[in-house]
């Protein structure tokens, strides 16, 4: 599977479960879109694996139950051949990813036409999503505006992570503040999806308590690749890098981390290039409609370039 190619787009919602008949948007010939269910979706998460998207181990798991009705396959044949997820964060904000077209199938209108079908579960939400360089103009035609690019950063870490004291694994007991904290970084409520995020299975998640409040956390999961940060949200650089360097502190030398930074965020580039980590692939953050109000010098690392 290849993202976008000669296809793209993404909207509003009709009802249906994973396995209904094909919604409304589909033109390419024989082509259905229906809603995914979350075994579905591991085929997808295989699709991006394949194109080097490096997903974490786990990852439908977490992000499925967002919005089980915003994940979206195209078949032709009976055959999966496309998909893209739309997901409902709330009633302002949604975030589209995973916008993927068979590469033999490119160019046949596929990808419109999957995009067609489910953009419209947003329902006059403002969309997000992370393009990649290429397809920007593609997107700004669809109704997209370029807000700032981000980076990847990987590699082998420079010298090992030392654990702060000033830094604790998180209990269930944070959950409540963590999420009133990652509200103010990212643009909707979500703490259902950071109870899953927090404590599955391959994720270590690090907080550091201030005066009894968060004043910055993390979380860093095993990837098809290595590891993957994110998010990485702190008040300051300082708490950034304790609580990176808490991370990594449980992972061997060869062992390699990759973590998706604003552009924009100089401290948080500064953090990574410290540690020995370089810019590999960039993506651009694009918004139809309002772009959403976030305390952006607290993000240093975003969660995930397939939902936000």
């Amino acid at each position: 599977m290849e993202p976008l190619g000669d296809d793209a787009a993404h909207q509003p919602s009709a009802a249906g479960t994973a396995g209904a008949g094909p919604l409304h948007g589909g033109h390419a010939a024989g082509l259905g879109v229906t809603r995914a269910s979350a075994e579905e979706w591991l085929q997808v998460e295989e699709w991006a694996a394949e194109e080097q998207w490096n997903p974490g181990l786990g990852d439908t798991a977490c992000f499925h139950p967002t919005d089980p009705d915003g994940f979206f396959l195209g078949r032709q044949d009976g055959r999966p051949v496309s998909a893209v997820s739309v997901v409902n964060y709330s009633d302002e904000y949604a975030f589209l990813g995973y916008y993927l077209v068979h590469p033999a199938l490119r160019g046949k209108g596929i990808g419109m036409a999957t995009w067609q079908a489910a953009v419209p579960h947003a329902d006059g939400r403002t969309i997000g999503l992370d393009a990649v360089p290429a397809q920007e103009e593609t997107y700004r035609r669809s109704g997209f505006a370029a807000a700032y690019r981000t980076g990847r950063y990987g590699g082998r870490p420079a010298s090992p992570g030392v654990p702060s004291p000033s830094v604790e694994p998180v209990t269930e007991d944070h959950l409540k503040a963590i999420a009133a904290y990652d509200e103010t970084c990212f643009p909707a409520p979500r703490k259902a999806f950071l109870g899953r995020w927090l404590s599955a299975p391959g994720h270590r998640a690090h907080v550091c308590v201030r005066n009894g409040e968060p004043a910055g956390y993390g979380v860093i999961r095993q990837a098809r690749n290595g590891h993957r940060i994110g998010p990485l949200f702190a008040d300051t650089p300082q708490i950034a890098e304790a609580v990176f360097d808490t991370l990594i502190a449980h992972l061997g030398p060869e062992d390699e981390v990759h973590i998706d930074i604003p552009e924009t965020h100089a401290a948080a580039v500064g953090l990574a290039t410290s540690r020995g980590l370089e810019l590999g692939s960039e993506t651009v953050r694009m918004y139809k409609g309002d772009p959403p109000g976030t305390r952006a010098e607290r993000v240093f690392g975003v969660t995930s370039l397939e939902l936000g």
